[in-house]
């Protein structure tokens, strides 16, 4: 599946342009563009910022939210997350909010591995025991992340039926129903991240150095983030996040392995960019199944 067609084009002359009426101190600043996923474009911004416009209006909806929480979160995390310097309106022709963030240097984890990949785990497990704390009743609330697992039932289907032969059907579908089976959460909903994958996390000097991407932020059932076990760490590792993260009993973790298993599932019916992902999870979940 590509990636929905932009609904508003964006490009270094509109990011100088909207700079240049709402924070015109930083318009003389290089602008280039470093990527560009579902929802957002992102340009650095100088050596030390960067601008985060949404380029559909699902992503202008998730902008908000950011804009909204992070600025509350980022001083109780123990790593550094992309909280609005500068936050930006409709301008110049651009219809939405936009926000200038601050830029990390180093690479993101899907091409940069950690030097230690249990210290690695140790400072992602710390960070989402800070993050999964109960979230107020305003927070926002996703139909997609941190929902009851067997909310996902009909969507991993879904991704069966259009994967077809490429992945072991029936295989799939024993794990999940053993995951599914996993008890409920029984304490209030915390934060999610929501997204929390290698393209996500950032890899400096050999150690994790940011999380970024909280667009999907919501409140619901942690193990929608204790997934990134087995999207992003070996197998060796997974003992030291799980006691980094701390309070995490086998049904919790068989929720995580239940939303590793069905995000893979949706990854490998992504674009490119993300069906690397969608494969690599899987082959985590059924070998550590097996």
């Amino acid at each position: 599946m590509a990636a929905p067609e932009a609904e508003v084009e964006v490009d270094v002359a509109l990011v100088r342009s909207l700079l240049a009426e709402q924070h015109p101190d930083l318009a003389d600043l290089p602008i280039v563009e470093t990527a560009s996923g579902w929802d957002n474009v992102v340009f650095r911004l100088g050596n030390e910022l960067a601008v985060r416009l949404p380029r559909r209006a699902m992503g202008a909806l998730l902008a908000v939210n950011e804009q909204r929480w992070l600025p509350e979160l980022a001083p109780k995390l123990p790593l550094p997350v992309p909280a609005p310097v500068r936050l930006g309106g409709p301008g110049s022709g651009y219809p939405w909010s936009w926000s200038v963030v601050p830029w990390f240097r180093g690479e993101e984890a899907a091409r940069a591995d950690p030097a230690d990949w249990d210290d690695a785990a140790q400072e992602l497990g710390r960070f989402l025991a800070a993050l999964n704390q109960p979230a107020p009743s305003d927070a926002p609330i996703s139909p997609y992340r941190g929902v009851p697992l067997v909310h996902r039932s009909a969507r991993l289907d879904e991704g069966l039926d259009a994967l077809g032969d490429q992945v072991d059907r029936r295989q799939v579908e024993a794990l999940w129903a053993t995951l599914v089976a996993a008890a409920p959460p029984t304490g209030p909903p915390v934060w999610v991240h929501g997204d929390l994958h290698p393209r996500n996390l950032v890899i400096a000097d050999g150690r994790l150095a940011a999380v970024v991407d909280f667009g999907d932020i919501t409140k619901g059932d942690r193990a929608t983030d204790l997934s990134v076990a087995w999207f992003w760490l070996p197998a060796s590792a997974r003992p030291a996040f799980r006691r980094a993260v701390g309070g995490v009993d086998d049904d919790t973790w068989r929720r995580a392995k239940g939303w590793a298993l069905a995000l893979a599932i949706a990854h490998l019916g992504g674009d490119e960019r993300v069906i690397p992902l969608g494969r690599a999870a899987l082959d985590a979940v059924l070998a550590d199944q097996a």
